[in-house]
């Protein structure tokens, strides 16, 4: 019996990590470091960000299981998690957020600079401390200050290389934050009754499914704007901009169609699943497309 149940407590604790949030951002942390290095990669520097940001993610998300283990026993897709089952306690669950997260930080201590380092602890701030604790269960607007956190990613990537916020980390930061709008009220619609049934105040449950549309219409049409910044600035080529720009109006065209559905569910399913597919195309696109971002003189220049 002690043999068969130690492989559960490690994917338990593997679990509480959400290893699908970290392989997500890991392709947004190497998108923004590949379009920052351009070609000139340091292998063991790229390793220790991928590594070091991924034990934050994971640290973040086991102090998330811990504050929304009340509210998980309410939803169906997340009443069976170790915490909620109390197949973990709450204090070794804590001891392990703490110990994973130092590690995470003490890796970019060591292989980045300190604005990488910082960029990544008020992500990390934004998501436990505001977000998590606060927001979530509190406002409207829980999804947009927790949006700051999950654009961390890709920032951190280009900082570890570039060593300061530039506009090309606040490009990435402006995508990826209006990005995560109409993608998390996607979710919200489609788990419309698992927020409901936890009481939190997301925009499809407090003001309707008409109102959210609205907004998600609204979001994905300054994502393509945004999008496009890299392009117009010369941070990426070509390819990048044609790919972006014909994907995010697709995208436009399809959260249009939810004007018009009678199945919301499925169609905020399918609105979830493009905003996957987009924003993976795009890190990789700009991992391969990047270029030598025009400067002021040649800028002025192009505009004459």
């Amino acid at each position: 019996m002690k043999q068969s149940a130690r492989p559960s407590v490690w994917r338990d604790y593997l679990t509480i990590t959400k290893p699908g949030i970290i392989g997500g951002n890991t392709i947004a942390v190497m998108g923004g470091y590949f379009l920052a290095a351009r070609g000139q990669i340091d292998p063991l520097q790229l390793l220790a960000t991928l590594i070091g940001l991924g034990l934050v993610i994971a640290s973040g998300c086991a102090y998330n299981n811990v504050i929304d283990r009340d509210i998980d026993a309410l939803m169906a897709r997340t009443r069976n998690r170790p915490l909620v089952q109390g197949r973990l306690s709450v204090a070794g669950v804590l001891s392990f957020a703490t110990l994973v997260g130092l590690a995470g930080f003490g890796l970019l201590a060591a292989f980045t600079n300190s604005l990488t380092v910082g960029l990544a602890l008020f992500g990390f701030f934004i998501y436990v401390g505001v977000y998590s604790l606060y927001m979530k269960r509190q406002s409207i607007h829980g999804t947009l200050v927790g949006s700051l956190s999950g654009a961390m990613p890709p920032v951190v990537g280009y900082c570890a290389v570039s060593g300061q916020f530039d506009l090309g980390a606040l490009a990435l930061l402006l995508i990826f934050c209006i990005w995560q709008m109409p993608h998390s009220y996607a979710i919200a619609i489609f788990r419309f009754k698992d927020y409901q049934a936890a009481s939190i105040p997301v925009l499809p449950v407090v003001r309707g499914l008409k109102t959210a549309r609205q907004h998600m219409l609204g979001y994905t049409l300054a994502f393509t704007v945004a999008v496009m910044v890299l392009s117009f600035t010369g941070y990426t080529g070509p390819i990048y901009g044609v790919i972006a720009l014909l994907m995010s109006l697709y995208w436009v065209y399809l959260t249009m169609k939810g004007f018009r559905t009678t199945q919301p569910e499925s169609w905020a399913r399918k609105v979830f699943g493009f905003s996957i597919l987009i924003i993976v195309a795009l890190s990789l696109l700009m991992s391969l497309d990047a270029k030598e971002p025009y400067t002021a003189i040649s800028m002025l220049a192009f505009l004459g």
